[in-house]
């Protein structure tokens, strides 16, 4: 196969934002390892090296099942290195630590969120293996992220009650701006 016969199988998606209600589903558990799950890998790596984000999950893209991918060097060096992670269980938790965080379905909005700091997950991988990993700072952090995206929470659901209001008035606003933009060009 030549490269532009790989390109035209690439697939950069559409990632679905707040607030559609998708994002608010909890996702299947993905039983079988096949073509289709590959495909949808490959095209979730593809979406996510053209977006400015360390981490998607399947259910951003509008599938809701238990998978994620991610940038494997946390943004640092060269981008492009990503690992799949199916089925997620966060098996242990300790520490705690406040940091800021954005979400690609949440577009130009950030916040501090407390997470903890380190976690110890139990997966599958992209062919199926059973691992268990340990993460730390970073990592941690982009790990609770998707698997609140897979169990249909987002990082605004971690806001205090002044801030989480705050966040909705703001998106009421643009949401009225923009129907206002659309009815003023009809």
């Amino acid at each position: 196969m030549d490269f532009r016969e790989e390109r035209e199988k690439m697939a950069v998606l559409k990632i679905i934002e707040y607030p559609d209600p998708i994002l608010r589903e909890k996702s299947r558990n993905i039983e079988k390892w096949d073509e289709e799950l590959n495909k949808l890998i490959r095209d979730m790596m593809d979406t996510l090296d053209k977006v400015p984000g360390l981490g998607l999950a399947a259910v951003q893209v509008g599938v809701p099942v238990q998978m994620f991918v991610y940038d494997a060097n946390l943004g640092k060096e060269q981008k492009n290195r990503y690992a799949v992670v199916i089925n997620p269980e966060i098996v242990f938790k300790d520490g705690e630590i406040k940091d800021e965080e954005g979400c690609l379905s949440i577009p130009d909005y950030r916040d501090s969120v407390v997470r903890a700091a380190v976690v110890r997950v139990k997966i599958f991988d992209g062919e199926g293996n059973s691992l268990e990993l340990g993460c730390d700072g970073l990592l941690a952090r982009l790990f609770q992220h998707e698997i609140d995206h897979l169990n249909g929470i987002l990082f605004i659901d971690r806001l205090s009650s002044l801030k989480k209001s705050l966040f909705l008035r703001r998106m009421r606003k643009l949401q009225k701006q923009s129907k206002g933009e659309l009815s003023a060009k009809s």
